[in-house]
């Protein structure tokens, strides 16, 4: 329970004060007045005033917030403040101060999974077949489970994502594999079927299969600095372009909102992770801040991606769009993030429950 407790505090504390410093530096650098830094909302517990500045520690442990001289809509600055006044400032700086909080987390999780490919490697599952289908074109061809597959047509197979993606590619084209089986090497002609099977989403889709497995055995990649901020761009970037499909599939219904969870799912898998390793629970964060990230991009009033398609609609128009208009999807944004928050709560309370839903 301690370890649960601290170990989400960590992940949340880390990833939200990451967040807020990226609005904040970048106010900070276009000249902008910040008026508070808090971690949390809510009554504040701590706070320090350094310069202009009140930094906050406060009592709601659910978020942060960066406040700014006139920031908020109908907000009165007098002449002499408004050189330094948010709402004063052209549309690119305020699209750079808001597009810098989600970046931060962005930044945050590449970081970290540069650090964890450069110090303790890339794993990597070997292409081992674990079993084979009864009946499968496998089975027919004489593979066996314990099987290493070497190359197929001549390609070299290192890992079991390289051999799936090639079978793919190749259709029910006859394959030539080559496997290595208690040391001694051997070639087979393997041809895939089209079998329907199901995708990470639950979705039936057709492929064609060979009927095998993987083995589940992965070797340690040790790769350079260099080569482990490439990965760590790539991780970054299949990770965002997964969660968005994933809201998409949400959307069409193919997902269960059931699966949502909010800071009491996040908590529970904080510690598991801190029980598993210290490199579990930074990797874990990375993971974490990446989904922040992209949530904070979404298009949705009262977050950043809606701060950015105001502005965005201000630069294409000349002008922003009226108080009136912005207060009414202000309000609207408001509710459709409380009725989220409700609704990941429960879905949270419900998964404490024996019964109550599925993991």
């Amino acid at each position: 329970m301690i370890t649960t407790i601290i170990s989400t505090i960590v992940v949340l504390g880390v990833l939200i004060f990451i967040h807020e410093l990226g609005h904040f530096l970048v106010a900070k650098w276009s000249g902008v007045s910040v008026l508070r830094f808090s971690l949390g909302f809510g009554p504040k517990l701590i706070t320090i005033q350094k310069g202009e500045t009140e930094y906050c520690l406060s009592a709601i442990p659910l978020g942060g917030y960066v406040k700014m001289l006139g920031e908020e809509v109908g907000e009165d600055v007098t002449e002499e403040q408004k050189g330094r006044s948010f709402a004063s400032q052209p549309v690119s700086k305020r699209m750079g101060i808001v597009l810098a909080g989600p970046l931060s987390n962005f930044l945050l999780a590449i970081l970290i999974f540069a650090m964890i490919f450069a110090f303790a490697g890339i794993p990597r599952p070997i292409a081992e077949i674990g079993s084979v289908a009864e009946s499968s074109p496998a089975q027919k061809a004489g593979l066996k489970a314990g099987d290493q597959v070497l190359s197929i047509n001549d390609r070299e197979i290192s890992t079991w994502e390289e051999l799936s993606r090639y079978i793919e590619e190749q259709g029910e084209n006859p394959l030539s594999v080559v496997v290595s089986r208690n040391d001694r090497v051997m070639r087979v002609t393997v041809t895939p079927q089209m079998s329907e099977t199901t995708n990470i989403f639950g979705e039936t889709v057709s492929r064609p299969i060979m009927g095998v497995t993987a083995s589940g055995k992965v070797e340690i990649k040790e790769i350079s600095f260099v080569s482990a901020m490439y990965h760590s761009l790539v991780q970054t970037w299949n990770l965002s372009k997964l969660f968005l499909l994933t809201v998409a599939k949400m959307i069409e219904g193919v997902i269960s909102p059931k699966t949502l969870g909010g800071p009491i799912l996040i908590a529970q898998l904080a510690g598991q992770q801190a029980q598993e390793g210290l490199i579990n629970l930074i990797y874990f964060t990375a993971l974490i801040s990446v989904n922040l990230a992209v949530l904070n991009l979404l298009p949705i009033p009262m977050l950043d991606g809606g701060h950015l398609v105001f502005y965005t609609i201000e630069a294409v128009r000349g002008k922003p769009l009226s108080m009136r208009t912005i207060e009414l999807l202000h309000r609207i944004g408001l509710f459709l993030l409380l009725m989220l928050m409700l609704f990941v709560f429960y879905n949270d309370i419900m998964r404490l429950i024996p019964g109550g839903s599925p993991p």
